[in-house]
């Protein structure tokens, strides 16, 4: 048995997030499905998204916004996402799982990538059914499970260990946008990025909100 130690190398894992290495796909947060949501707090869910949205949107990263029932049930969807990609295309299903919709998939196929990163509402319903569809044709999953939400804990909890046992790697909001950022020598995506957090990050960004006051004062 060898005994040698591997070579430590200053570079990524390929399984972390970039902005062009996956495809968001952000699901149902819609009025109607967030009313009857209990998991998480209905200003957490909208704080999480937000970032969420807010994250993508400042890397460009290649994004889908999905509704279900749009003008008959669920309603418009959260200003959250639509201000953050005021030109996007809502994709309106009639499915509850978005991998069962031929426009949706088509969109999906013409981003041309193989790790989909998905969060919306209900995880139990429309998080689950395109997750395991997409890990069963050969596409690596990410769900931001604090930007999902549904009608109780159990439900949302028995939700994400479904998905994670099948290899669903799970994520928060946070983690998803100093994911993309990662480097704070970054001075491009800088700004974006403790903005982001100063405004939704709760006390992480109060904390960057006054790192960066006693930083300015420090300098002048």
């Amino acid at each position: 048995m060898s005994t040698s130690l591997p070579t430590a190398k200053a570079e990524p894992a390929s399984r972390l997030l970039t902005p062009t290495n996956h495809l968001l796909v952000l699901v149902d947060f819609q009025g109607q499905m967030a009313f009857a949501t209990h998991s998480i707090d209905s200003v957490q869910l909208r704080n999480n998204v937000s970032i969420v949205a807010q994250a993508a949107a400042g890397f460009k990263v290649a994004t889908l916004l999905t509704t279900v029932a749009a003008r008959s049930f669920s309603g418009p969807m959260f200003d959250e996402v639509t201000d953050a990609f005021p030109s996007h295309e809502l994709l309106d299903r009639s499915t509850m799982n978005f991998w069962e919709d031929e426009h949706v998939i088509q969109a999906v196929n013409g981003a041309g990538q193989r790790r989909i990163v998905i969060a919306g509402l209900w995880t139990s319903v429309c998080i689950v059914g395109p997750a395991l569809s997409a890990i069963e044709q050969g596409f690596e999953v990410v769900v931001l499970t604090d930007a999902c939400g549904d009608v109780s804990t159990e439900a949302h909890e028995r939700a994400v260990a479904r998905m994670v046992q099948v290899g669903v790697q799970p994520m928060t909001s946070l983690q998803y946008l100093l994911e993309l950022q990662r480097d704070w020598g970054r001075a491009q995506t800088y700004g974006l990025t403790t903005g982001i957090a100063r405004k939704s990050a709760g006390s992480y960004g109060i904390g960057i909100g006054y790192a960066g006051a006693m930083f300015g004062a420090s300098e002048g």
